[in-house]
């Protein structure tokens, strides 16, 4: 009975997934494989036969590329244009170290050109690297090494990277709250107060002819002319010994002091037609919408005062555009009030609803790109294929955000779900694949095309750590997706996901992996054609 039971494809794939969350929660002296632990136990259900259908393991791939592109795309342009060159060097060096370490190998031990190719794609887990080694060799030799270096390959990294923040004694979480900490420091915190305007300069002008916004960077939320509490307008003018209430950094606020006059702690009052609300952006229509499009003093009577997004305070500029999500700190009046919500969507309930056509639609695009084939000249020619097509058509439509009614985004919460359906997926697939052939290519190849194989596999992942760590001096976070997305591992840096709390270990992974992509390509295809 259980025979038939593990011959069903889904029975099979739950049971490694359970167990392998059970062997996940075990940890030795403070360290877990947590959900890389599902492909150690897929390489044992693979070598007694379990097989899980390549079609469950590509879905789950794309799935797990995609949202990790969607998640990765806000960021991977900052990221690419502040740390890009140190990071793609890193890689350049992961794919050089590999492949100089197999020409060593080959010549000590004087292995065939095809095996050798085979070698490094199977060390690096790339199967466009295979398909090119086939292409320039044109024998089977190149699939047999593959597949002897393949489960290294995937372990190896596995292990590396859950090993490497202890042996180097780096508290992850830690590290993540201080980059966190380091990007909210460019957004300086907002402060309230209010300024009694004694300065001559600025009796009877209006608002407009001071152009505060632009002067100082600080956000007039109210004014109080005698008893009267006004709304901020362009034409409202300022008079003696008027109260102005603003918003700003505290750098903005004191330029706002040295324009008006005296400042002071505390807050004007509002009348019983006014009040404050934090309304939610969830209508697509306004997202990329910039706030100054929306004239919402002259259609609503209200003002903006501080947007939230992503945990941080943002000063509203007229040139911010909103995102899906942005919490608008709103003050004005009553009625208007309510039409601006209306307005802005203002549901928290549609933050949690997934729209599943985006995400179709993102991943036909995506395995279309996948499927181009470029090419260079001279016999050599690229294929993004399909992780590095939905990868890269992911990072794009994330970034854009919305094309016409289309909105190119997630919740977290769907997000994260997704992601960890896909990973289990794929983990399960490649481990009951590579656990077929893993003790019997071991045993008719011997053990010396293994070691190769591994050496291969570990001696770029040393090469990028001396570099990174002790030359660039980058965040523990950032190598670790830099050694993923270097050696095209989508299993390490599932590893490295699981670890901490962070989206830069994903970030860095797709800043780097299409650049790995070629960089391994174009040698494999020199190795095959020069030696």
């Amino acid at each position: 009975m259980l025979t038939d039971l593990l011959n069903s494809a889904y029975f099979a794939l739950f049971l490694i997934v359970a167990l392998g969350f059970m062997l996940g929660r075990i940890k030795v002296r403070g360290v877990s494989l947590d959900v890389s632990a599902v492909i150690f136990i897929a390489l044992l259900f693979g070598h007694f036969g379990v097989s899980i259908p390549k079609e469950l393991g590509n879905f789950g791939l794309v799935l797990f590329i995609f949202t990790i592109g969607i998640q990765a795309g806000p960021g991977f342009f900052d990221s690419f244009r502040s740390k890009g060159k140190t990071l793609i060097l890193i890689t350049l060096l992961i794919i050089a170290s590999a492949s100089l370490t197999a020409i060593g190998l080959k010549y000590a031990f004087d292995i065939e050109t095809p095996s050798i190719v085979g070698l490094i794609a199977g060390a690096l887990t790339s199967t466009p690297g295979l398909a090119v080694a086939i292409d320039s060799t044109n024998s089977p030799l190149a699939s047999i090494a593959y597949g002897i270096a393949y489960p290294f390959g995937v372990i190896g990294v596995i292990l590396f990277v859950k090993l490497l923040p202890k042996l180097l004694r780096v508290d992850l979480e830690k590290e993540a709250r201080q980059l966190e900490n380091e990007r909210r420091s460019k957004y300086p915190e907002l402060q309230t107060c209010i300024f009694k305007v004694t300065n001559q300069p600025v009796f009877n002008q209006t608002l407009a002819q001071l152009n505060i916004g632009r002067m100082t960077g600080a956000v007039i939320s109210r004014i109080k002319h005698g008893d009267e509490i006004l709304m901020p307008s362009g034409s409202k003018v300022l008079h003696e010994n008027d109260w102005v209430q603003a918003v700003g950094s505290e750098y903005s606020l004191t330029q706002l002091e040295i324009m008006l006059g005296k400042r002071e702690e505390g807050e004007l009052p509002l009348v019983d037609s006014q009040d404050i609300q934090s309304l939610l952006v969830t209508n697509k229509k306004m997202i990329n919408k910039q706030l100054g499009e929306l004239n919402l003093y002259q259609n609503f009577g209200c003002t903006v005062t501080r947007i939230r997004r992503s945990g941080i305070d943002i000063s509203p500029s007229p040139d911010l555009a909103l995102k899906l999500g942005d919490k608008l700190m709103v003050v004005g009046e009553k009625d208007g009030m309510e039409g601006l919500a209306c307005m802005l969507g203002n549901d928290a309930k549609q933050l949690s609803d997934t729209d599943f056509f985006p995400i179709a639609m993102g991943i036909v695009l995506g395995v279309l790109f996948g499927k181009l084939n470029i090419s260079f000249g001279s016999g050599m020619s690229f294929s993004p294929g399909l992780t590095g097509g939905v990868l890269i058509v992911a990072l794009v439509l994330s970034a854009i955000g919305k094309t016409g009614p289309i909105l190119w985004s997630m919740s977290g919460p769907s997000n994260q779900l997704l992601r960890q359906l896909g990973l289990l997926l794929f983990l399960a697939e490649v481990g009951t694949s590579a656990g077929k052939t893993l003790l019997a290519t071991f045993q008719s190849s011997g053990a010396l095309m293994f070691f190769v194989g591994a050496a291969i596999t570990l001696v770029p992942m040393f090469v990028s750590v001396l570099i990174g760590r002790y030359v660039f001096k980058i965040s523990m976070l950032d190598l670790l997706g830099t050694i993923t997305g270097g050696m095209t591992s989508t299993p390490g840096l599932a590893a490295a996901d699981s670890m901490v709390d962070s989206n830069i270990p994903g970030v860095a992974y797709a800043t780097v992996y299409p650049i790995a992509m070629v960089f391994l390509i174009v040698f494999i295809q020199v190795i095959a054609l020069v030696l």
